[in-house]
């Protein structure tokens, strides 16, 4: 039997950092490109906006006509014109002024607007009842982006915003690195297909695949189910082949566990050249976790046991996704701050993953005044094979290596089921 070589959990991100590579890059039309990593600089190639406008409706005027300017002296302009949106503005002098809308191009020279609510209009005439500083109500040409400006690095996620502020430049079409295929197959003499109706006696539904293939399309992965594989080393060795061939990720569930682990770390270190990376994770649970790179792809093998399974793609395997799509991991993670319920015992020298329900809390904390709400992270305790804990849970906390467990009451980062980005 091989024994386990166990790693820490941020040696393992490190390996994965320092060996596996962004793919390629493909342009896209930008309406094609949300969840996307951008993967050249984008510059702006013009200002933005192209037109000195107003941000109110109201009067177009030279600031200083309006200094001074109270209820009781107002200041008098002449009303010259108006602006229409969506056309040249018409030009005006000192001492007048053109009614402009919310939007509208100002006139040449004019530097401020003043909003309707501060004027009053008599025929020609318009009353400015308060004064305007230069700049007031405007956005000036070229405020947001000038041309050359970055307005997009390599390595950011292109979200709904970027796409607006995209299509506002006039950029039809960004480079982005191609979207990584992942293999997925579980391994196990007693699993059956996850569609199976009835189950034969000693057989299990295939709940890993399913979960783990939407873990994936959430990481903007394109994942392709290549079935389950019996614990047969000559059946793994050309399944893994094989779905090397037309991937650039393979996920296994289940061949890191007693038993099949040996003849998979086995076929994993002779697939890889001799440099199997990982063979073991000081975390609880996920502890046998396997991680080769075969033909310069990475190959990540996770224990069988669901809510393994999960921590340890989240952890790890979402991590791999990441550096295949040129993601720059964010120095924060999505959490919610709550205090722990219960106690949560652990050993020393492991990180543990402790799934909690998040609950409402309202003057229980401490140090927070009555009445205030806050949350209560509730420790799910259960074996790893138990999924109703995870279909509970709204996210998990880590307790580090160096601490015997954490106590009732202590605060707590809930890294959130709902997203995928830990750090």
């Amino acid at each position: 039997m091989r024994l386990f070589n166990v790693l820490s959990p941020e040696e393992v991100r490190r390996i994965i950092r320092t060996t596996v590579a962004p793919l390629p890059s493909e342009i896209v039309p930008i309406d094609q490109a949300g969840g996307r990593v951008c993967s050249e600089r984008v510059l702006s190639p013009e200002d933005l906006p192209s037109f000195t406008r107003s941000t109110v409706d109201g009067y177009a005027v030279y600031s200083q006509d309006t200094f001074g300017a109270s209820d009781a002296a107002p200041a008098l302009l002449n009303l010259v014109g108006e602006v229409r949106i969506g056309e040249l503005a018409p030009s005006m002098e000192r001492g007048s002024t053109i009614y402009v809308p919310t939007g509208g191009m100002l006139p040449e020279g004019a530097d401020a607007v003043v909003m309707v609510e501060y004027t009053d209009v008599l025929g020609d005439l318009i009353q400015v009842l308060r004064p305007v500083s230069p700049g007031e109500n405007v956005i000036v040409k070229g405020e947001d982006f000038r041309k050359g400006d970055l307005v997009l690095e390599p390595g950011r996620v292109i979200r709904a915003q970027e796409i607006g502020a995209l299509s506002a430049l006039g950029v039809h079409r960004i480079a982005v690195h191609v979207r990584p295929k992942v293999a997925v197959l579980s391994t196990g003499n007693e699993l059956v297909p996850y569609e199976t109706i009835s189950l034969r006696a000693g057989k299990v539904r295939d709940c890993n695949a399913p979960m783990l293939m939407e873990l994936c399309r959430k990481k903007g992965a394109l994942p392709r189910y290549l079935g389950i594989l019996e614990d047969d080393p000559t059946e793994f060795r050309v399944a893994i082949q094989k779905a090397l061939q037309d991937s650039n990720c393979v996920v296994l569930s289940g061949g890191s566990s007693v038993g099949t682990r040996d003849f998979t770390a086995s076929i994993l270190d002779e697939l890889s050249g001799g440099n199997l990376l990982v063979e073991g994770v000081a975390i609880q649970p996920g502890k046998p976790l396997l991680l080769a790179v075969c033909q310069g792809k990475p190959v990540l093998g996770l224990p069988g046991h669901p809510v393994s399974a999960l921590s340890s793609f989240l952890l790890f395997g979402s991590y791999i996704l990441d550096r295949l799509q040129g993601r720059e991991t964010p120095e924060y993670h999505p959490s919610v701050q709550a205090e722990l319920a219960l106690n949560v015992p652990s050993k020393p020298g492991r990180t543990d993953v402790v799934r909690v329900k998040l609950s409402r809390a309202v003057g229980t904390c401490r140090g927070v005044s009555k009445g205030t709400v806050e949350w209560q992270a509730i420790p799910l305790f259960g074996r790893s094979g138990v999924l109703h804990t995870l279909t509970e849970a709204d996210g998990f906390i880590l307790v580090p290596p160096d601490k015997e467990g954490l106590q009732e009451g202590e605060f707590v980062d809930v890294l959130l089921y709902g997203y995928t980005q830990y750090e």
